[in-house]
């Protein structure tokens, strides 16, 4: 058996319509899951779907809306009643409807970026767990961003946001580990998406991340789900409580050229 294995999983993707979820959906489908491709909007979901099915891999559409209780609740009971368990639970969806100081953030924004980003997430785990105790190979992964690790001038409520997300699967792997439970995070840098478009269709904005970058550029969605592949799978079974940073090296250091152009 290939330790990336994952014939037979079944696999929930939250925001799997585009980006970094529907990049993680396709590649986990690849590689033998079953998949629940999950967004709001079920249009886009399907379209997903069946480039899956097409490919002569298994996939449903379960729309939800991340920050409805009861649309996870039927998330998660769709799912099993559709496979009978879950076995990888991949938390992606998450808004980001401000940017600017974190100061003159309106208690809207503040609110809705820690209920998708991070209550959003703590309710879809609590419900989907129950069903994936006892197996000893179950794993939780949630995509959070290397916001969760640095100060930002303009995006640190999302980076709070993001920061708890590493906080909540440290949780959960103690909580639940010892019923064969994994939880990790996923921590992007500077991503070719939709969601991050503000960020790199800037000229100045992707010169500057390019240049601090040891890697010289920004990263594409499979460059994210390759890390997912890797800890939903036998690959990482002895990975849990951790936050994987998947950046070009950003966070690492910069380049001794981007510093002599200064």
């Amino acid at each position: 058996m290939s330790l990336f294995d994952l014939k037979g999983k079944v696999c929930i993707v939250t925001g799997s319509s585009k980006g970094i979820g529907k990049a993680i959906a396709i590649r986990m489908a690849e590689h033998g899951a079953k998949v629940v491709v999950s967004s709001r909007k079920a249009d886009a979901c399907e379209l997903v779907a069946k480039e899956i099915r097409d490919a002569g891999g298994e996939a449903i559409v379960i729309p939800c809306n991340i920050s409805d209780k009861a649309a996870l609740k039927n998330l998660v009971d769709k799912t099993v009643a559709t496979w009978g368990t879950i076995d990888v639970l991949v938390c992606n969806a998450a808004v980001n409807p401000y940017f600017g100081p974190a100061a003159d953030c309106p208690d809207e924004a503040y609110d809705r970026i820690m209920g998708a980003n991070v209550r959003s997430n703590f309710w879809l785990s609590n419900m989907a767990i129950p069903h994936m105790v006892d197996k000893g190979d179950a794993s939780v992964i949630v995509v959070s961003s290397i916001g969760g690790l640095r100060g930002s001038p303009t995006l640190g409520v999302y980076g709070l946001s993001k920061a708890a997300d590493m906080q909540l699967v440290r949780n959960i792997a103690v909580e639940w580990g010892p019923r064969g439970i994994r939880a990790n995070c996923i921590a992007p840098g500077l991503v070719k998406t939709d969601f991050a478009k503000a960020l790199w269709s800037n000229p100045a904005m992707l010169k500057k991340r390019t240049k601090d970058s040891p890697l010289q550029r920004i990263g594409e969605p499979d460059e994210i789900a390759g890390t997912a592949i890797y800890m939903a799978s036998r690959a990482g079974s002895f990975l849990t409580g951790q936050t994987i940073v998947v950046d070009g090296g950003v966070t690492v250091g910069t380049p001794a050229k981007a510093l002599e152009e200064e």
